[in-house]
């Protein structure tokens, strides 16, 4: 039995603890966003948040995220209510075409603003190098992570001085 907690509530899941992780999100747990793509961590389809680091979840066994905070595109957003900037500036940029690598890219696109949150091309370049875009969208992606920047900068609130 091994105890995983996904998008904050937690799972008692019976399951071989070499199990890919996303394996356990898909077929046990039912959160079925996160995409299987290529099963050997090269495309980015399957990138889950592990204690806020996106990782590819086809390639870590399930036993290696007990006890670690596990989200995934269904909880991006944290429990509010709406969408994530990311996922709103990706429909306000018609980001996805296909849309099978697309929840790939919004985690990984979400991780880079919490570490980064006004990133250059070159950090974008970084952060999404590896989430592959057969459809090749990556003008629209770069787009729509500057678009969810922008709005993240301006919902943060001033900072003060005790001075």
């Amino acid at each position: 039995m091994i105890t995983l907690s996904i998008n904050g509530e937690s799972h008692a899941i019976d399951v071989d603890p070499s199990t890919p992780l996303l394996w356990v999100i898909r077929d046990y747990v039912g959160l079925t966003g996160t995409k299987f793509g290529c099963g050997v961590a090269q495309c980015g389809a399957c990138t889950v948040h592990l204690n806020g680091k996106p990782i590819r979840s086809c390639v870590v066994p399930a036993v290696a995220a007990a006890g670690k905070q596990i989200i995934t595109i269904e909880g991006v957003n944290g429990g509010k209510q709406g969408l994530h900037p990311v996922q709103q500036a990706w429909i306000d940029e018609q980001v996805p075409q296909c849309g099978y690598c697309q929840s790939g890219q919004v985690m990984a696109a979400a991780a880079l603003l919490d570490k980064i949150p006004s990133p250059t091309d070159h950090d974008i370049d970084l952060a999404m190098s590896g989430i592959v875009c057969r459809c090749g969208t990556y003008p629209r992606i770069r787009k729509g992570i500057k678009r969810a920047a922008a709005v993240i900068n301006a919902l943060e609130p001033l900072e003060t001085s005790n001075e």
